[in-house]
């Protein structure tokens, strides 16, 4: 890829980058009877915390007037249950999140990578631009794109494909093609993309990482449906998209 293409490239994400600124026991049957009951206590719990949790995010993703501590908040949370629940059911559990992940998806809400919450202090917020995120399951190779939009007009967008590990509910993708004000179409090799991300602050540094290393960028998924889907990226941020309803 020529230098000045990943030069002016470079620079026009830093430019919109800018502006936006995871020994046994006999049992007795009572004892057996309990640990039922303390079994379905607890999975009612997380069931209640999960709808809690979702509840405040679907708030915050209509109106961006919730308080970013208690977004944050949520996401944590929400997080913490999911994973309770997937340990119970790993296989229906990844199949929900991809029976709902096909689709527009606008950012909302993001903590930032690591690197990015160190700089800025730990502040987190919602997203002031408007960036989508495409999501199609239904194909293969499933379809990933993220785009940074004026109006409807892309003024970035990267395209790729993505694969989804049910076990660890690892969504792994790359990027390989970049299109600037939907007109000018590159092919960008894996470590391209990185260093473009990672030189701006639109992707993170560990990006730049796995690629030297052969690996793929991911996002340990939390959670999609009908409403928002959660995530955290492999910087370390939490994220919170909100479905972009068909005109």
């Amino acid at each position: 890829m020529p230098r000045s293409i990943i030069f002016y490239t470079t620079l026009l994400l830093g430019i919109v980058s800018t502006a936006a600124f995871t020994q046994p026991q006999s049992f007795t049957p009572t004892t057996r009877r309990n640990s039922f009951l303390a079994l379905s206590t607890a999975t009612a719990t997380s069931d209640a915390d999960i709808q809690e949790a979702k509840a405040l995010l679907c708030r915050a993703a209509e109106t961006k007037l919730e308080n970013p501590d208690r977004v944050l908040d949520a996401l944590e949370s929400l997080e913490k249950n999911c994973k309770k629940q997937h340990k119970e059911n790993p296989a229906a559990f990844s199949k929900d999140i991809m029976d709902n992940i096909s689709g527009e998806w606008r950012l909302i809400f993001t903590t930032g990578t690591k690197e990015r919450q160190k700089k800025s202090g730990g502040r987190v917020n919602y997203f002031p631009l408007k960036a989508i995120q495409t999501f199609d399951a239904t194909v293969e190779p499933k379809v990933i794109e993220n785009g940074i939009y004026a109006w409807n007009l892309p003024l970035l967008r990267f395209s790729g494909d993505f694969d989804f590990d049910e076990r660890r509910r690892k969504l792994e993708f790359d990027f390989d093609l970049i299109e600037l004000f939907g007109l000018i179409k590159i092919k960008l090799g894996r470590k391209d993309v990185a260093k473009i991300g990672a030189s701006t602050g639109l992707g993170s540094a560990n990006n730049e990482k796995l690629a030297d290393n052969g690996r793929r960028a991911f996002f340990d998924w939390i959670s999609a449906d009908e409403n928002i889907a959660t995530a955290r990226g492999g910087g370390g941020g939490l994220a919170l998209w909100k479905r972009v309803d068909e005109e």
